[in-house]
Protein backbone atom coordinates (compact mmCIF):
# COMPACT_ATOMS: atom_id res chain seq x y z
CA UNK A 1 0.00 0.00 0.00
CA UNK A 2 1.49 3.34 -0.78
CA UNK A 3 1.81 5.52 1.72
CA UNK A 4 2.02 9.66 1.57
CA UNK A 5 1.96 12.02 3.86
CA UNK A 6 3.13 15.77 4.26
CA UNK A 7 4.57 18.18 7.08
CA UNK A 8 5.96 20.75 8.39
CA UNK A 9 9.64 20.12 9.60
CA UNK A 10 10.01 21.57 13.37
CA UNK A 11 13.88 21.24 13.87
CA UNK A 12 16.03 18.77 15.05
CA UNK A 13 16.58 17.11 18.75
CA UNK A 14 18.14 13.53 20.05
CA UNK A 15 16.69 10.26 21.61
CA UNK A 16 18.41 8.01 23.54
CA UNK A 17 18.36 4.22 22.83
CA UNK A 18 17.58 1.14 25.31
CA UNK A 19 21.37 0.27 24.74
CA UNK A 20 22.27 4.12 25.72
CA UNK A 21 23.05 5.09 22.26
CA UNK A 22 22.15 8.94 21.32
CA UNK A 23 19.97 8.75 17.98
CA UNK A 24 19.69 12.15 16.01
CA UNK A 25 16.46 13.07 14.71
CA UNK A 26 14.39 15.24 13.07
CA UNK A 27 10.66 16.16 14.27
CA UNK A 28 8.06 16.29 11.61
CA UNK A 29 4.21 18.05 12.37
CA UNK A 30 1.87 16.43 9.72
CA UNK A 31 -1.58 17.12 11.27
CA UNK A 32 -4.40 15.52 9.15
CA UNK A 33 -4.02 14.81 5.23
CA UNK A 34 -6.94 14.61 3.43
CA UNK A 35 -7.73 13.07 0.01
CA UNK A 36 -8.73 15.37 -2.50
CA UNK A 37 -8.49 13.48 -5.60
CA UNK A 38 -7.53 9.92 -7.36
CA UNK A 39 -6.61 10.01 -10.75
CA UNK A 40 -6.91 6.87 -13.25
CA UNK A 41 -5.42 6.20 -16.66
CA UNK A 42 -9.09 6.51 -18.24
CA UNK A 43 -9.62 10.21 -17.23
CA UNK A 44 -6.21 11.66 -16.28
CA UNK A 45 -3.71 9.22 -18.21
CA UNK A 46 -1.77 7.86 -15.35
CA UNK A 47 -2.92 6.17 -11.71
CA UNK A 48 -1.87 9.02 -8.71
CA UNK A 49 -3.83 9.96 -5.50
CA UNK A 50 -3.88 13.98 -4.83
CA UNK A 51 -3.47 14.59 -1.31
CA UNK A 52 -4.24 18.20 0.50
CA UNK A 53 -2.57 19.61 4.03
CA UNK A 54 -2.36 22.62 5.92
CA UNK A 55 -5.02 25.62 6.61
CA UNK A 56 -5.94 28.37 4.88
CA UNK A 57 -8.64 30.82 4.64
CA UNK A 58 -11.54 30.52 1.87
CA UNK A 59 -10.81 34.31 0.96
CA UNK A 60 -7.14 33.26 -0.28
CA UNK A 61 -8.53 30.58 -2.33
CA UNK A 62 -8.17 30.85 -6.15
CA UNK A 63 -11.91 30.33 -7.77
CA UNK A 64 -10.62 27.35 -10.17
CA UNK A 65 -9.31 25.80 -6.39
CA UNK A 66 -12.57 26.66 -5.02
CA UNK A 67 -14.32 24.68 -7.49
CA UNK A 68 -11.81 22.07 -7.22
CA UNK A 69 -12.51 21.54 -3.32
CA UNK A 70 -16.20 21.66 -3.91
CA UNK A 71 -16.15 18.92 -6.52
CA UNK A 72 -14.09 16.74 -3.81
CA UNK A 73 -16.61 18.17 -0.95
CA UNK A 74 -13.64 18.89 1.37
CA UNK A 75 -12.46 22.26 2.82
CA UNK A 76 -9.90 24.31 1.23
CA UNK A 77 -6.29 23.32 2.02
CA UNK A 78 -2.93 25.06 1.65
CA UNK A 79 -0.73 22.47 -0.22
CA UNK A 80 -1.50 19.75 -2.41
CA UNK A 81 1.02 17.22 -3.88
CA UNK A 82 0.42 14.15 -5.94
CA UNK A 83 2.11 10.85 -5.60
CA UNK A 84 1.86 8.58 -8.48
CA UNK A 85 0.64 4.92 -8.11
CA UNK A 86 1.29 1.88 -10.28
CA UNK A 87 -2.26 0.73 -9.97
CA UNK A 88 -5.95 2.01 -8.50
CA UNK A 89 -5.61 4.24 -5.10
CA UNK A 90 -6.63 2.43 -2.25
CA UNK A 91 -7.86 5.65 -0.75
CA UNK A 92 -11.12 7.05 -1.32
CA UNK A 93 -11.88 10.85 -1.70
CA UNK A 94 -12.42 12.37 1.53
CA UNK A 95 -10.17 10.36 3.66
CA UNK A 96 -7.87 11.54 6.64
CA UNK A 97 -4.66 10.36 7.14
CA UNK A 98 -2.31 10.93 9.82
CA UNK A 99 0.99 10.13 11.27
CA UNK A 100 -0.14 6.59 12.59
CA UNK A 101 -0.16 4.95 8.83
CA UNK A 102 3.48 4.78 9.68
CA UNK A 103 5.23 3.18 12.13
CA UNK A 104 8.63 3.17 14.19
CA UNK A 105 11.40 1.02 12.21
CA UNK A 106 9.50 1.83 9.13
CA UNK A 107 11.91 2.86 6.15
CA UNK A 108 10.78 5.96 4.41
CA UNK A 109 12.13 8.43 2.03
CA UNK A 110 11.60 12.39 2.58
CA UNK A 111 11.28 15.08 -0.28
CA UNK A 112 11.74 19.04 0.55
CA UNK A 113 13.24 22.11 -1.04
CA UNK A 114 16.86 22.46 0.30
CA UNK A 115 18.02 25.46 1.32
CA UNK A 116 18.98 28.10 -1.12
CA UNK A 117 22.59 29.59 -0.78
CA UNK A 118 22.38 31.74 -3.35
CA UNK A 119 25.27 32.36 -6.27
CA UNK A 120 28.34 29.95 -4.99
CA UNK A 121 31.74 29.29 -6.40
CA UNK A 122 32.97 25.91 -8.03
CA UNK A 123 34.96 25.64 -4.71
CA UNK A 124 31.63 25.37 -2.50
CA UNK A 125 29.23 24.34 -4.93
CA UNK A 126 30.98 21.32 -6.54
CA UNK A 127 33.64 21.11 -3.66
CA UNK A 128 36.75 21.39 -6.51
CA UNK A 129 40.01 22.35 -5.29
CA UNK A 130 41.70 26.02 -4.54
CA UNK A 131 44.99 27.09 -6.26
CA UNK A 132 48.13 27.43 -5.08
CA UNK A 133 47.80 30.43 -2.17
CA UNK A 134 51.27 31.31 -2.78
CA UNK A 135 51.81 35.53 -3.68
CA UNK A 136 52.71 34.46 -7.42
CA UNK A 137 49.51 32.76 -8.18
CA UNK A 138 46.35 34.80 -9.41
CA UNK A 139 44.35 32.16 -9.24
CA UNK A 140 43.29 31.11 -5.77
CA UNK A 141 39.42 30.33 -6.10
CA UNK A 142 38.66 31.23 -9.76
CA UNK A 143 37.26 28.35 -11.88
CA UNK A 144 40.29 28.54 -14.36
CA UNK A 145 40.43 27.60 -18.25
CA UNK A 146 37.27 25.69 -19.16
CA UNK A 147 39.27 24.07 -22.29
CA UNK A 148 38.91 25.01 -25.78
CA UNK A 149 36.36 23.32 -28.12
CA UNK A 150 37.27 22.68 -31.79
CA UNK A 151 33.64 22.41 -32.92
CA UNK A 152 32.52 26.17 -33.79
CA UNK A 153 34.60 29.22 -33.91
CA UNK A 154 36.16 30.68 -30.51
CA UNK A 155 35.39 27.61 -28.89
CA UNK A 156 32.11 26.76 -26.34
CA UNK A 157 31.37 25.14 -23.27
CA UNK A 158 29.31 21.87 -23.23
CA UNK A 159 26.27 21.78 -21.26
CA UNK A 160 26.66 20.35 -17.70
CA UNK A 161 29.92 21.59 -16.70
CA UNK A 162 30.41 22.25 -13.35
CA UNK A 163 30.77 25.91 -12.92
CA UNK A 164 29.98 29.00 -10.66
CA UNK A 165 26.10 29.19 -10.43
CA UNK A 166 23.01 29.03 -7.89
CA UNK A 167 23.00 26.44 -5.31
CA UNK A 168 20.59 25.07 -3.31
CA UNK A 169 16.61 25.57 -3.58
CA UNK A 170 15.98 22.51 -5.37
CA UNK A 171 13.55 19.28 -4.78
CA UNK A 172 15.58 17.17 -2.84
CA UNK A 173 14.61 13.32 -1.83
CA UNK A 174 16.54 11.37 1.03
CA UNK A 175 15.77 7.82 0.69
CA UNK A 176 15.98 5.15 3.30
CA UNK A 177 15.38 7.27 6.29
CA UNK A 178 14.10 5.37 9.10
CA UNK A 179 11.12 6.49 11.95
CA UNK A 180 12.15 6.27 15.30
CA UNK A 181 8.44 6.93 17.28
CA UNK A 182 5.25 7.76 15.75
CA UNK A 183 3.51 10.55 18.44
CA UNK A 184 0.10 9.97 17.33
CA UNK A 185 -1.70 12.26 20.19
CA UNK A 186 0.56 15.23 18.99
CA UNK A 187 0.70 13.98 15.62
CA UNK A 188 4.61 14.41 15.35
CA UNK A 189 7.20 11.74 13.58
CA UNK A 190 10.49 11.32 14.49
CA UNK A 191 12.87 10.93 11.93
CA UNK A 192 16.42 9.42 12.12
CA UNK A 193 18.82 11.41 10.28
CA UNK A 194 18.58 14.98 8.46
CA UNK A 195 16.14 15.75 5.86
CA UNK A 196 16.26 18.69 3.02
CA UNK A 197 14.81 22.01 4.05
CA UNK A 198 14.66 25.04 6.53
CA UNK A 199 12.66 24.80 10.00
CA UNK A 200 8.88 25.18 9.05
CA UNK A 201 9.70 24.40 5.22
CA UNK A 202 6.99 21.66 3.70
CA UNK A 203 8.36 18.13 3.74
CA UNK A 204 7.07 14.73 1.30
CA UNK A 205 7.04 11.96 3.68
CA UNK A 206 6.38 8.40 1.71
CA UNK A 207 7.47 4.82 1.89
CA UNK A 208 10.70 4.21 0.09
CA UNK A 209 10.59 2.75 -3.60
CA UNK A 210 13.94 1.26 -3.19
CA UNK A 211 14.09 -0.99 -0.32
CA UNK A 212 16.85 -2.25 1.44
CA UNK A 213 18.30 -6.01 0.62
CA UNK A 214 19.02 -7.62 3.72
CA UNK A 215 22.31 -8.94 1.83
CA UNK A 216 23.24 -5.43 1.57
CA UNK A 217 22.44 -4.25 5.14
CA UNK A 218 24.33 -7.52 6.39
CA UNK A 219 26.96 -6.47 4.25
CA UNK A 220 26.99 -2.58 5.29
CA UNK A 221 27.52 -3.91 9.66
CA UNK A 222 29.84 -6.09 8.51
CA UNK A 223 31.70 -2.94 6.88
CA UNK A 224 30.91 -1.14 9.85
CA UNK A 225 32.14 -2.97 12.74
CA UNK A 226 35.27 -3.65 10.55
CA UNK A 227 36.00 -0.19 10.76
CA UNK A 228 36.09 0.59 14.13
CA UNK A 229 38.19 -2.87 15.26
CA UNK A 230 40.78 -1.29 12.83
CA UNK A 231 40.48 1.89 14.75
CA UNK A 232 41.32 0.67 17.93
Amino acid sequence: MAKLLMGIKLGMTQLFAEDGKVIPVTVVASGNNVVIKNKNIESDGYYAVQLGFGEIKEKNVTKPMQGHFKKSEVKPVKFIRELRLAGESEYKIGDVLGVDIFEAGEVIDVVGTSKGKGFAGGIKRHNFARGPMGHGSKSHREPGSTGAMLSGPGGRVLKGKKLPGRMGGTRTTVQHLRVVRVDADRQLLLIKGAIPGPKKGLVLIKNTIKPIREKQAATERTHSAAKKTSKR
